[in-house]
């Protein structure tokens, strides 16, 4: 008996001093394991604990991020607050990113944003990528961005477009500057209206239409904020920059404006008044039917619908005609190539309709430059990764979020020549496209989630763009000059004018084709 104690004892002893042996080979393995790791991850500056390098980002997070990347590389690793992040700001990379590795990165990280703004997510914008994200974007494409439903909404654009020539007209005639932004605005949501909901929203001008369009630019600014909260989710709860309470604030005023137009929607519905079926009694009837997949539709569904719709449909385009109206008052020389162009496919007896858009190939080029020198979202939407992997050699980790610097890669001179140029005539006789798969210029993002509207954003941009060169004139208002025009970048979700262009139109056709 004393000999088997005497023999466990030892045992004991042994397997006790071995635990004491192995214990520090194995931290030290543990510690070079992870050394390993932090090595094997993309290059990016060292961030200080708890915020990372979210001082580095600045009030131009795209810009800094951007000049970041020629120091650490066109990948790039960053601990913003205590979240992992990539920004990728090459072709090759952001075709590694959104091509050979796009389902893994097919979801979006939660936010404030989705959260206080987008109905906690409920929305096609943030909606985890899945069945019902598959219903929300089908719905969308076969009532709105198709090219069967962008051909039905024709005359629609016709008319709306029409009306605002008419608007600028009434300036043009007084010798007033109009603020174009504004109308273009009021002209894009319109247009949503007659779709969505068979009505105008606005008039062209008003209290109403104003105050729609400040809500929707607040939304944008809120919406692009680098939220602390969004990046070290401990101290969400204390909101230290307030943006979370402006949110909700903002959600109200939205969620009341998108309540009354189901409201008096379902109202006229009633009375025989919607005569034939816009997108919103397609989302009403989901609302009552589930299809199988997607499941059926709430309220809530169907205003973060309207929100995303109306919110980036309005914003994004008269932002892009307005950067380009910009840069062709600044570039005269472009500006009368547009007009001879337009003269010569169009003339100046008849007013321009969508169909001639095809035969304007400089005015496409001078549309696609404005999106490669303007991206209307400099860093697109974020991803995030849904699973650990391997990216040009280096590690990714899981949940990692994904930052996609369009506006660095359109602006970059190892991509483009002379980058800072408005030269049109890059695009000329080029097949490079802004549809998602020429990774040189992606102002509509690429992969599963590249920006639903982004054939019906594009036809309109070039609409619009083109009316207002065909039809007018464009000047500066007295003491202003074109070489001094205020180009400054206002940074939110959506990048723009810091201070919107105020111009003087004056008729080119005979009045009587304004009518």
């Amino acid at each position: 008996m004393d000999f088997a104690f005497g023999f466990l004892n030892s045992v004991t002893l042994s397997l006790s001093q071995a635990i004491s042996l192995a214990l520090p080979l194995l931290v030290a393995l543990a510690y070079l394991i992870s050394k390993s790791r932090r090595n094997r991850l993309p290059p990016g500056p060292q961030g200080w604990p708890v915020v990372g390098s979210l001082a580095l980002l600045g009030t131009m997070p795209h810009s800094s991020l951007y000049h970041l990347s020629k120091k650490y590389g066109p990948i790039m690793y960053l601990k913003l607050g205590t979240t992992d992040t990539v920004v990728a700001s090459s072709p090759k990379i952001v075709e590694a990113f959104l091509k050979a590795n796009d389902l893994n990165f097919s979801n979006r990280p939660g936010n404030a944003g989705a959260k206080y703004m987008a109905y906690d997510s409920n929305d096609l914008v943030w909606a985890p990528y899945g069945n019902r994200w598959r219903m929300l974007r089908k719905v969308c494409n076969i009532h709105l961005f198709a090219g069967k439903a962008l051909e039905d909404m024709q005359p629609i654009r016709q008319v709306e477009v029409n009306l605002l020539v008419m608007s600028i007209l009434t300036h043009g005639k007084r010798g007033e500057s109009v603020n174009l932004g504004e109308l273009l605005n009021v002209c894009t949501a319109n247009v949503l209206g007659q779709v969505m909901l068979s009505r105008r929203v606005f008039e062209s001008r008003g209290a109403k239409a104003s105050e729609f369009r400040e809500m929707v630019l607040e939304m944008m600014v809120l919406a692009g904020v680098f939220n602390i909260g969004d990046f070290v989710p401990s101290l969400a709860w204390l909101d230290l920059q307030g943006v979370q309470a402006k949110m909700r604030k903002l959600h109200a005023r939205f969620d009341d404006f998108f309540a009354k137009i189901i409201a008096e929607h379902q109202a006229e519905s009633a009375k025989g008044n919607i005569p034939k079926k816009d997108f919103l009694s397609a989302l009403l009837a989901l609302r009552n039917n589930a299809d199988g997949e997607g499941g059926q539709l709430t309220d809530t569904d169907m205003k973060a619908l309207l929100l995303d719709l109306f919110t980036a449909g309005t914003d994004t385009s008269s932002s892009t005609v307005e950067w380009a109206i910009t840069e062709l008052i600044r570039h005269p020389h472009i500006m009368e190539k547009c007009q001879r162009e337009l003269d010569s496919v169009v003339g100046r007896e008849r007013k321009l309709n969508e169909g001639d858009l095809q035969n304007l190939s400089y005015l496409q080029a001078v549309v696609k430059e404005t999106f490669r020198l303007h991206p209307s979202t400099p860093l697109l939407l974020p991803r995030m990764a849904a699973e650990e992997c391997m990216i040009e050699g280096y590690n990714i980790p899981k949940n990692a979020r994904l930052m996609v610097n369009a506006w660095g890669i359109q602006r970059d001179p190892a991509v483009w020549d002379r980058p800072l140029e408005f030269d049109p005539e890059r695009f000329v006789g080029s097949d490079l496209d802004v549809r998602g798969t020429n990774f040189e210029v992606i102002p509509f993002g690429a992969g599963r989630r590249v920006c639903a509207g982004m054939n019906m954003g594009i036809r309109m941009v070039q609409l619009m763009l083109a009316t207002l060169i065909h039809s007018f004139h464009w000047s500066l208002p007295a003491g202003q000059t074109p070489e001094k025009l205020d180009m400054a970048e206002s940074f939110g979700l959506t990048l723009q004018k810091a201070h919107p262009l105020l111009a003087i139109p004056a008729p080119r056709l005979h009045l009587a084709l304004y009518n």
